[in-house]
């Protein structure tokens, strides 16, 4: 007959082995969940998705790539969301999704020959100076005259496109953050409402992910099952999201917007500092 003591011991080995086996599922799920919530409304999703992958035991370069793939459904589904705010805006469409199909292959293409280590250093500033200038877009806006409806030069459009396809392209390579940044541009090109501005965002990442996703399985760099998993979760709060930032309103959304720029660079400086 097994001593009590012995089959308590069994019972707590088997519940560590049934918790180990589970937990990095439930953590992908969550973290999609949560990340296609924030993407849906203002970017940075994949500082919860990506480090979730890390911790447990991903490949840096792998867990930058299922992530990528991971996080377009959600994206997706966020776009779709905000579809009747983009009606109407061809002109920022083409700007925006042509630039993210070219610069989403280069910088996947970039990830998967050198890696991210050199580049993740340039993160928290890239996130800190996309959040201010969001945070300034509505002044800078009035002060260059522009306005939702107004005439926009061949140049400014020039302009935006020249600036998808470097976000693009540092999307392709790792892509935090990329939403802030997209929406800080379309708010200088005068687009004051913010949900056709996500609508955008959203529409020009699934871009963005789509063509990098789309390397890195060329590569051989995707982890189906965690992908699937997280994709779930992302579709799942990115359609959730979406309909909660048509709720609270431009104003809160913008609040949180900033919020979630500021806590990711913060974030990215303490990891960098430890």
């Amino acid at each position: 007959m097994t001593p009590p003591a012995d089959a308590a011991a069994a019972i707590v080995l088997g519940a560590r082995r049934v918790w180990s086996s589970v937990a990095p599922w439930l953590a992908y799920f969550a973290s999609g969940f949560a990340a296609g919530a924030v993407n849906s409304v203002a970017g940075g999703g994949s500082m919860l998705t990506f480090p979730a992958l890390l911790a447990f035991g991903m490949a840096p370069i792998t867990a930058n790539a299922t992530n990528t793939l991971a996080l377009i459904p959600g994206s997706a589904s966020a776009a779709w969301a905000y579809r009747d705010g983009i009606v109407g805006a061809r002109p920022f469409v083409l700007a925006m999704t042509l630039p993210s199909l070219v610069g989403g292959a280069i910088g996947a293409t970039l990830a998967l020959r050198t890696g991210d280590a050199r580049f993740t250093m340039l993160v928290p500033w890239l996130l800190l100076g996309a959040t201010g200038l969001f945070a300034l877009n509505e002044p800078l806006a009035r002060w260059w005259g522009l306005a939702h409806d107004a005439p926009r030069s061949r140049a400014a459009w020039a302009g935006l496109a020249v600036f998808q396809l470097l976000v693009a392209t540092y999307g392709g390579f790792f892509g935090a953050g990329i939403g802030i940044i997209m929406l800080a541009a379309l708010g200088l090109m005068g687009v004051r409402d913010i949900h056709r501005a996500n609508g955008l965002k959203n529409l020009a990442a699934v871009c963005v992910n789509g063509v990098a996703a789309v390397t890195f399985v060329l590569g051989g760099r995707v982890a189906w099952s965690a992908a699937a998993v997280m994709a779930a979760g992302a579709v799942l709060g990115g359609t959730l999201g979406a309909e909660t930032a048509r709720r609270v309103g431009p104003r809160s959304v913008r609040r949180a917007v900033m919020a979630v720029g500021a806590t990711l660079a913060l974030a990215m400086f303490w990891r960098q500092l430890r």
